[in-house]
């Protein structure tokens, strides 16, 4: 952990993004918490949530390829403060949500939330890169990752126990003032002077070149694109944990509800699930770095084993007959999708120039959303059928995942066999 310490320590405008990430991300699993809540008292349907995941991913699929050559043409931090300064404003609409009971507008503001948040992604990625000098990037990402699953277990623990006690309005307050002070944080930061393009052709031509370079680099196209195939395997879970924990391991089916006078037992559940999460999200990566190092080819090859552990937690969710089991799969899983999230954006960090990273991760991150509203919709629609269900729908996604796995280290074995790693190792040694 020194190395970490040592970074937020030394880098001040690094602890200053790392900071607004904290008190953002805190936020957000709360949000969560609170939003799935309020549609299960709206719309306790699978195809409800689903709806509620759609409205979060569609506009960061949307939304991306603008944010994208926004990123790369503008002051990036300024378009961070913008969107969580607007997030907060749109956040305190839940408020009305819960007087009205309107279902439209529980989505409609979902949908702005997000849009908002596809503004933010793509330049905290790219900011990432600036701020840090090459030798730390796996360091900050993994920290960043390490952080994303702490307040994931932080969140969800402390947003389920302010929902169950204080309701889903307090949560939502307590989310927007997350976006204020990580708008402050943010403010802070100093970036150092970078070269911008010109006018440019609009919005998605501009996109469509930044496509282009990807197109004409496949072997970084394929690496833009292990979220997407990740998202189309885990996104699937985002529903279905929600339905397990409400229909299958509720907490008030243990002695230990009636003790803590817990009422609402899919809501503790859930957040004990998405407790351990943040323990295999924040641990995986840290433990698959000590492991596997951090040469390109090694992260490379730790990608490809993350999908290999996702695709057999899954396969734990689906055949667990014990919720302690269950949350043992959920930590396997977990692990595996938090070491594909850092290894492949570290890869991209390292060899795309600052003036394409912007839209670079743009397209992953709207690929990655595409994949995942696709899998969010197929999980609500597998688990409102007579015919599958729950257990049955986690066991389909667990072979797709299988799958992928398979594909992803094929294109290890051929990327060796090519000499495509010591090309891409050239790129750690020698910078943009």
């Amino acid at each position: 952990m020194h190395e970490y310490i040592a970074l937020l320590k030394h880098n001040k405008d690094y602890r200053f993004l790392w900071l607004g990430n904290v008190v953002s991300q805190l936020g957000d699993w709360f949000n969560l918490i609170a939003a799935a809540e309020l549609i299960t008292e709206l719309s306790n349907t699978g195809v409800a949530i689903s709806y509620l995941f759609l409205a979060r991913f569609l506009p960061l699929f949307l939304f991306s390829p603008l944010a994208g050559v926004l990123a790369d043409r503008y002051n990036r931090r300024m378009l961070m403060v913008i969107s969580d300064v607007l997030r907060a404003v749109v956040v305190l609409g839940f408020l009305v949500v819960g007087v009205t009971g309107q279902v439209w507008l529980f989505y409609l503001l979902t949908i702005a939330q997000f849009a908002l948040s596809a503004l933010f992604t793509p330049a905290r990625s790219a900011v990432v890169a600036m701020v840090v000098e090459r030798k730390e990037l796996v360091t900050a990402n993994a920290l960043d990752s390490f952080t994303w699953s702490t307040m994931l277990a932080l969140g969800a623990l402390l947003g389920g126990v302010v929902a169950a006690v204080f309701g889903a309005e307090t949560a939502f307050v307590l989310d927007g003032l997350t976006f204020l002070l990580s708008a402050w944080f943010i403010s802070r930061i100093v970036l150092r002077a970078r070269v911008v393009e010109g006018p440019g052709q609009g919005g998605w031509l501009d996109f469509i070149d930044g496509f282009r370079y990807l197109w004409g680099r496949p072997y970084l196209l394929i690496l833009s694109l292990i979220k997407a195939t990740g998202s189309l395997v885990w996104g699937a879970i985002n529903v279905l944990e929600i339905g397990f924990a409400d229909h299958i391991f509720p907490f008030t089916l243990f002695p230990l509800a009636a003790t803590l006078r817990i009422e609402d037992g899919g809501t503790a559940s859930l957040g004990i699930i998405y407790v351990v999460s943040g323990l295999g999200t924040g641990l995986g990566p840290l433990f698959m770095r000590r492991i596997l190092g951090s040469k390109p080819p090694r992260l490379i090859f730790g990608a490809a084993l993350g999908m290999v552990l996702v695709a057999a937690g899954i396969w734990g969710l689906g055949t667990a007959p014990t919720f302690g089991l269950f949350l043992l799969a959920t930590f396997v899983r977990t692990v595996g999708s938090g070491t594909i999230w850092v290894f492949s954006a570290v890869l991209l960090q390292i060899v795309v120039p600052d003036r394409y990273r912007g839209r670079v991760f743009a397209f992953e991150f709207a690929m990655l959303t595409l994949a995942q509203s696709v899998s969010t919709l197929l999980a609500g629609m597998l688990q409102d059928s007579p015919r599958w269900g729950l257990q049955p729908g986690a066991l389909l996604f667990s072979g797709l995942g299988a799958l992928f796995s398979l594909g992803w280290l094929v294109f290890y074995s051929w990327s060796r066999r090519n000499s495509t790693h010591e090309r891409v190792q050239a790129f750690w040694d020698a910078g943009d």
